[in-house]
């Protein structure tokens, strides 16, 4: 049996000599081991090819060959980007390197398996790639796939701006408080605009629309029902789809359908208070947000309140689609007047939670592009970068609106006069050093419009870029 047992193990010897690359040895080494095998027993034979064996696999250079490094583009900006590394059976922590354009950009140790790689000091309108490699000996090193990032292109901070006051000394204080854009020849702007009557008198009857065709603004009274009686108030709030899909807001909402004002009465259980903003992704998907705490949403028809857990003042609604195609609200919540929260809102399906934040700052408006980029402004301006918050460098101002095109196109107003312009690099102040105070911005394409009031009157702002 012993015989039986050399020669099996004989035949196994000379096969892993003859096949492994790093350790190719004659067969007549194995001589004196062959010639001592009656004096020699099976277990020098097994303990010698055991030791063969762990000595190859430990110094081999190969990587497993189910270990994988993926690269995904999660998103891009003018000058930075951002990619998702997903790595599978790699032994961490490792070193890797960053390719762009085929050289190293930059080295650091990878601690864990997703990992969001932040790259900056890229260029405007410019086509990247990008890879990631094991900083290692290996030759050929594992890498990840390819990735192509195209930057965006900076917009410009240039405007021509036309300037429109409402409203007649002595009748009363006006001011306009939200201003939507249609298009270029249709803005619309809410508010409580006072006139005096034809013999010079103050009208009691406030103007609450205005409406610009691109040549004139037009006056209008937007009545209200409430238990059957018609009633004029201050609208706050304006949404648009069309010419002929108008949705705004006093204390109870109402559509403009292009022949008719559809209304409703919340008032009771659902709303209690004003509508200060307004933010749909459809006519038949819309939500209105409010004093004391209110949100409600429109769907087939029917009301639906959303319990936010505040009755702190919600200024402001802003939403997006996230990946799974739900609609994602964002809603600052604080008060000027009376001390409260000071917190953001994020909504999704009917869920209330808040992003994480903990400055104790009042917030007016929020806008963002998607869940990666959450801009926001009150007493400073604010950007939240895939979970990280930082305060923009701007004049210490109030501020109260902020509108977007896109990360590379948002413009911020407030009190004093104050404009300032993103253009995708840098900011840019507009106008400041008024007696002028901003209320809402609109941004559309190539046109701004801004409303809220200066010396008693409503003002709208048009600005056209150039």
């Amino acid at each position: 049996m012993i015989k039986l047992y050399f020669f099996t193990f004989k035949k196994f010897f000379k096969s892993i000599w003859f096949n492994r690359n790093n350790y190719r040895l004659k067969l007549n080494l194995f001589s004196p081991f062959l010639q001592k095998s009656r004096r020699g027993t099976l277990l020098h034979i097994i303990s010698l090819a055991l030791l063969i064996s762990l000595s190859t696999s430990c110094n081999t250079t190969e990587p497993p060959s189910n270990q994988t490094l993926t690269l995904k583009l999660e998103d891009v900006s003018c000058t930075e980007a951002w990619v998702q590394l997903t790595t599978n059976n790699l032994q961490l922590p490792t070193t890797i390197n960053i390719l762009k354009n085929n050289s190293v950009a930059q080295t650091f140790s990878l601690s864990k398996s997703d990992t969001l790689i932040y790259i900056d000091s890229l260029f405007p309108n410019q086509t990247y790639k990008f890879k990631v490699a094991l900083n290692t000996t290996n030759n050929p090193q594992p890498t990840t796939n390819e990735v192509l990032a195209q930057t965006m292109d900076t917009t410009s901070h240039n405007f021509t701006w036309q300037t429109f006051t409402f409203g007649e000394a002595g009748a009363g204080s006006s001011t306009l408080y939200d201003v939507a854009i249609i298009d270029e020849n249709n803005i619309w702007a809410v508010g409580e605009i006072y006139m005096n009557d034809s013999l010079g008198n103050p009208d009691p009857n406030l103007y609450n629309l205005i409406k610009w065709d691109g040549i004139s603004w037009k006056l209008e009274r937007d009545y209200y029902n409430y238990q059957g009686s018609n009633f004029i108030a201050p609208l706050h709030s304006i949404f648009t789809f069309a010419i002929n899909d108008v949705w705004v807001g006093s204390n109870q909402p109402m559509r403009w359908n292009g022949n008719v004002w559809q209304k409703w009465d919340l008032l009771g259980n659902i709303w209690n208070g004003w509508i200060n903003k307004i933010w749909a992704s459809s006519s038949n998907d819309l939500y209105i947000v409010g004093n004391n705490g209110n949100i409600a949403h429109y769907q087939n028809g029917s009301w639906k309140k959303i319990e936010s857990g505040t009755t702190s003042i919600i200024n402001d609604v802003w939403g997006i689609m996230d990946n799974q195609s739900n609609v994602v609200l964002y809603c600052p919540v604080s008060s000027f007047f009376v001390p409260g929260d000071k917190k953001i809102l994020k909504i999704v399906e009917y869920k209330v939670d808040s992003v994480t934040w903990n400055r104790d700052v009042r917030l007016y408006s929020a806008w963002a592009q998607n869940e990666n980029f959450l801009y926001v402004c009150g007493e400073g301006v604010y950007v939240n970068k895939f979970g990280s918050w930082s305060q923009i460098d701007l004049p210490s101002v109030g501020t109260n609106s902020v509108r977007g095109n896109n990360i590379n196109d948002i413009i911020v107003v407030g009190d004093n006069g104050f404009i300032t312009h993103f253009n995708g690099v840098s900011w840019k102040v507009l106008s400041t050093f008024s007696d002028k105070g901003y209320s809402k911005v609109c941004i559309k394409g190539d046109i701004v419009a801004i409303c809220g009031n200066h010396q008693g009157r409503g003002i709208i702002e048009i600005g056209k870029r150039n």
